[in-house]
């Protein structure tokens, strides 16, 4: 299986967008496990804004250790995803402040494009001693002036089925955050074998999450 396959795939779970439920940990889509993690990352709006941009370019999935490979999905499949709508205290809806939702791609300063909705990567994870295919598509981006990030579902091929979500928060202290929500199971009978050891390795790998976007701001 190749990257550029797997536009036609659909995710391999039901509860799409369930990592933005505020009780997802105490009521999880049903045969799910539910994870939440959150580490203060730095303070100010530079450090948000940088966070902000890895987070749109996969860094946090490159700086823990995985090899990402994207691929180009039509506009239709990416019509099949959405971005949330927010609102303000009013009741008013709050305008995108980061991403273009007309279909104009955005892009880092190291010429990365930034993460749309529908979008579809090949992550490769180490998986001692192999290098495991795990595909993916970006089944909702947030994008708002104090959080920004998305979610990613499993496509079939992936060890596991279910949602990761990966958002930068910033308080109104200046405090940035970085919380990682998911839900999981296993994908087959041969990943439910071996279910111990995947926990193991989403612990391993979570923890990594949280470290990807604590460095330097360059």
């Amino acid at each position: 299986m190749v990257a550029a396959e797997l536009w036609s795939r659909p995710v391999s779970y039901g509860a799409v967008g369930a990592t933005q439920a505020p009780d997802l940990l105490q009521y999880p889509p049903a045969g799910y496990r539910p994870l939440e993690k959150r580490m203060r990352i730095g303070h100010g709006d530079a450090r948000f804004a940088w966070a902000s941009a890895g987070v749109f370019s996969w860094a946090v999935q490159r700086n823990s250790g995985f090899r990402v490979e994207t691929s180009h999905t039509p506009d239709y499949v990416s019509e099949l995803t959405y971005t949330p709508v927010s609102f303000d205290a009013s009741g008013e809806p709050v305008k995108p402040s980061h991403i273009s939702l007309a279909g104009e791609k955005v892009f880092g300063a190291d010429g990365t494009p930034y993460i749309a909705p529908g979008d579809t990567a090949l992550l490769r994870i180490r998986f001692w001693p192999f290098w495991i295919k795990a595909p993916a598509r970006v089944v909702y981006v947030v994008d708002e002036p104090q959080r920004r990030g998305f979610a990613y579902g499993t496509l079939p091929g992936h060890p596991e089925d279910g949602e990761e979500a990966f958002i930068v928060e910033q308080n109104d202290d200046g405090s940035v955050w970085i919380v990682i929500r998911a839900f999981s199971r296993p994908a087959a009978w041969y990943w439910w074998a071996v279910a111990p050891v995947l926990r193991v390795t989403q612990w391993f790998y979570t923890r990594r999450y949280l470290r990807a976007l604590a460095g330097p701001i360059d």
